[in-house]
């Protein structure tokens, strides 16, 4: 009896025994009141987006609210008191900023391009274009899809590329049973897809354009070597997550019909549709002919469709805010553990100088593994390779083994793997706005690709090392 009431007890005795503990339980030199408060509202929000006793969009607000009351400025008066140890209050405006991130903005442009795709049937045309290839049996078809989804990754905003194969998505999981466990393997296949995908070059995602900031000079890498490496781990892993989805989420459906009926609308609106689709991806990927970025470009669609009343109020009250709620949280928690100085001083409490490079190699990678499942993939890898870069350069033990190279490779990898929770990437968020995931079926998947994916990229870089491919 006590067992079924303790997802209720956890997120609440937890945090609070974190707050009245003495600051040096912490090993961390140093800590704050502020960065107390942040861990106990770091607990609170990941044993709630595990074990689930409200609502994970519900769990985003608690944190907002919580950084307001106890952590931002203009919060309750006596957790502002003035003291030697209390730390640096956040600026309100910053955390409540987190509702209209440039994210959520990639978001709601991602969403209007969906309804907008399904309005007009767009989605059900480019499935049955691009899927047909790939036959009826439903692991092939995903296997397409995958494909089809890391490729586009690889040159795009994974975020955009999980909008536009969702909508392609849709009418592919309408073929499976209401209660078949092939629909979470396809739901599963496409932010999968996009996370991996994303690492195969070096503007995939935003981690390698930032480690690309430290492999300058002798250490520097052209676009062409990165593909070299990125490519290849891209295909494996994506092999091997296609195995894992058909293996833990097997299919009762035996053959897909994809001989999906239908032809392209030809009205005015769905033909503005198709030109505000093909468009915002084409943007999408010459961002750095045009100048802008994808979260700019990302209300191009939504100015277009209200404007042609392509999207109507009716419409705009089936979008899923709760979506947005859900990572406007998950920018909140990134937010507070960067402003109040607690991510830098937990990661600078690690001696890593004193490990073995080999173990260095290993664990700064899982560390960063875990950190992204709880911050932006991009927030993990700002904090964590200025540090490994600096370390790498004064270790000598390295260079046997790659050198910083290999280092920051390793860890740059890794960021782009966190992918347990719905809050880990906005591919997630996305997938599970579908309604066919649970959170502990993206968490089984999501460990699992992880830590082997971080165990076949150290693998991949040793041996580009042995071979004098790069170090």
């Amino acid at each position: 009896m006590i067992s079924k009431y303790l997802k209720y007890l956890l997120p609440v005795i937890i945090p609070l025994i974190i707050l009245i503990l003495p600051s040096d339980s912490f090993g961390i030199v140093g800590l704050t009141l502020i960065e107390q408060r942040v861990i106990a509202i770091f607990a609170m929000a990941a044993l709630c987006w595990v074990l689930e006793p409200i609502p994970i969009f519900a769990t985003s607000v608690v944190i907002i609210v919580s950084e307001l009351l106890l952590v931002s400025d203009k919060g309750l008066w006596f957790f502002k008191t003035p003291s030697p140890d209390l730390g640096h209050l956040i600026n309100y405006k910053t955390i409540m900023a987190t509702f209209a991130s440039p994210i959520i903005m990639l978001f709601l442009g991602g969403f209007f391009l969906a309804m907008a795709a399904t309005k007009y049937r767009l989605d059900v045309n480019l499935a049955r274009v691009l899927l047909k290839p790939f036959g009826s049996k439903p692991k092939y078809v995903m296997l397409g899809l995958m494909m089809i989804t890391a490729v586009f990754s690889m040159f795009m905003s994974n975020t955009a590329t999980t909008v536009m194969m969702l909508s392609i998505l849709s009418p592919v999981i309408a073929l499976l049973a209401t209660k078949d466990l092939g629909k979470v393997a396809f739901s599963l296949s496409v932010p999968v897809a996009a996370n991996i995908g994303g690492i195969g070059t070096p503007i995939g995602t935003p981690p390698n354009a930032i480690a690309l900031k430290y492999l300058v000079n002798e250490n520097s890498i052209s676009f062409g070597q990165w593909m070299v490496f990125g490519v290849p781990f891209v295909v494996v892993m994506l092999f091997i997550a296609w195995l894992l989805l058909i293996k833990l989420f097997p299919t009762s459906t035996e053959h897909m019909n994809l001989n999906i009926k239908g032809k392209f609308l030809k009205t005015p609106k769905a033909i503005t549709v198709y030109i505000t689709f093909i468009g915002t991806i084409l943007l999408w990927l010459m961002g750095d002919i045009h100048g802008m970025n994808a979260y700019v470009v990302a209300l191009i669609p939504v100015a277009v469709f209200v404007i042609f009343k392509i999207i109507t109020k009716e419409d705009l009250k089936r979008i899923s805010w709760d979506v947005l709620w859900l990572v406007s949280g998950g920018i909140a928690l990134g937010v507070a553990l960067d402003e109040s100085g607690l991510a830098e001083n937990a990661v600078n409490a690690i001696p890593f100088g004193s490990l073995h490079p080999l173990l260095l190699i290993l664990g700064a990678s899982l560390l960063c593994l875990t950190m992204a499942n709880f911050i932006s993939h991009t927030a993990a890898a700002n904090l964590l390779l200025p540090l490994i870069a600096a370390l790498a350069t004064t270790m000598q033990s390295l260079l046997p083994y790659g050198g910083e190279v290999v280092l920051i490779l390793a860890v740059t990898f890794a960021a782009s793997l966190g992918m347990s929770l719905p809050i880990s990437t906005p591919p997630n968020a996305l997938a599970y706005a579908s309604g066919n995931i649970e959170t502990k079926q993206m968490a089984k998947i999501g460990v699992i690709i992880g830590i082997v994916g971080v165990l076949v990229a150290f693998a991949m870089l040793f041996i580009l090392n042995k071979t004098n491919f790069i170090g």
